[in-house]
């Protein structure tokens, strides 16, 4: 479906063989114990796919969207935290691509495999409204303080630079951003709690409290009140069809539990496999379509995007909300394809269940980019 060329393919190949050595070993006593998935990130990290997506001038491997959506499908396919967590690395990393002068050391850096990123927007102020943070940054000099309350922070307290958003000092609209980058040394700011939560446990999203959160203007990230053209111009493109993958990692992994608890399981009394059972056939065939659809829509927007069709941003918006709603379906069917063995975590389905949880919740969540979307469609204007 990402239609990849030889090389990227054997990119990806390379990566599968990873994940199932040093990632999917680990995936249930990650969920298990909400804990973050170290083991993939070191393999990652080692094996340069921090750098997937960081141009080669800066060392790293210069691959594009559809490499790392196949990317991040691979990893969630097995653990769909780390697959969370590197999508989140991704996008921090475009971040950095569209201001390479002032972000040159971090891209080099995650092209060594030597630096996690992550964003920083969401606020409790405003919720799933990222785009509108409450926080105002305070101008001293040469230095910008920082202060207010990140929320749904991935990879909090493990990342080792987070591209925070703040409104510009004084500015009347919330959404005169600048983007800068916080790192993990800096004092000022702290993990407020641990995340224990319904699903995607691994990937440490919490909290992220700063107060008087001092660091050099040379961190800007984006002109001063430009935030927006890097957020919704390089970093949605990645996080939306990134997100899309993720959903489609979670899928598959569940498609391919039912498949082979149908094809394994017996009803001996009958004599009777499973997959002699017409309404088990059934439910697997309508898996199977819902996640096609899915991957087809998301191969749809790449083409668009690769091709400029004046349609592409409503496809982006778009890849995120069908992928969390096909995870959801997908997942469900699983469960009630498999029954009393999904349930009693015989199989990976209960955690692809509750991970599929969180794709429609997390921001902007698939209530919002269905009104996007409808504004779009009426030619209103999104904010």
């Amino acid at each position: 479906m990402y239609r990849l060329q030889t090389e990227d393919q054997n990119l990806i190949n390379k990566l599968a063989t990873i994940a199932d050595s040093a990632i999917a070993p680990h995936a249930g006593d990650v969920d298990a114990n909400s804990r973050f998935p170290k083991e993939a990130l070191s393999a990652l990290a080692s094996e340069g796919y921090f750098g997937l997506t960081v141009p080669t001038d800066f060392g790293g491997q210069g691959r594009g969207l559809r490499v790392a959506a196949a990317a991040v499908e691979t990893v969630s396919q097995r653990d769909a935290s780390a697959g969370m967590v590197f999508l989140m690395h991704l996008c921090g990393i475009q971040a950095y691509i569209a201001n390479p002068i002032a972000c040159g050391d971090y891209l080099r850096a995650a092209a060594k495999g030597d630096h996690l990123t992550t964003l920083a927007w969401s606020e409790r102020g405003s919720r799933s409204h990222f785009w509108a943070p409450m926080s105002e940054e305070t101008q001293n000099g040469e230095t910008v303080s920082l202060n207010g309350v990140k929320s749904w922070v991935t990879s909090a307290g493990e990342a080792d630079g987070y591209v925070v958003t703040t409104r510009v000092a004084g500015a009347e609209s919330p959404m005169a951003i600048t983007l800068y980058t916080v790192e993990k040394g800096d004092s000022g700011f702290k993990i407020e709690s641990a995340w224990d939560a319904l699903g995607l446990r691994g990937n440490a999203s919490a909290p992220m409290v700063m107060q008087n959160l001092t660091i050099p203007k040379s961190r800007a990230v984006s002109n001063p009140g430009q935030g927006m053209d890097i957020m919704m111009g390089a970093v949605l493109p990645m996080f939306a069809t990134g997100n899309c993958a993720c959903s489609i990692g979670i899928s598959e992994a569940a498609f391919s539990a039912t498949q082979g608890h149908l094809g394994a399981s017996k009803l001996l009394h009958l004599n009777q496999s499973l997959q002699d059972i017409p309404v088990l056939r059934d439910r697997l065939a309508r898996m199977r379509i819902r996640i096609d659809q899915a991957r087809s829509y998301l191969a749809d927007t790449f083409d668009k995007i690769e091709s400029g069709d004046p349609a592409t941003m409503l496809h982006v918006l778009g890849t995120k909300a069908q992928g969390a709603e096909a995870v959801l379906e997908v997942t469900d069917i699983a469960m009630r394809a498999c029954g009393g063995a999904a349930f009693s975590k015989h199989l990976s389905l209960e955690r692809n269940f509750r991970d599929a949880r969180a794709m429609t919740v997390m921001a902007p969540t698939t209530d919002v980019l269905h009104d996007f979307m409808g504004k779009a469609l009426l030619g209103m204007e999104l904010f």
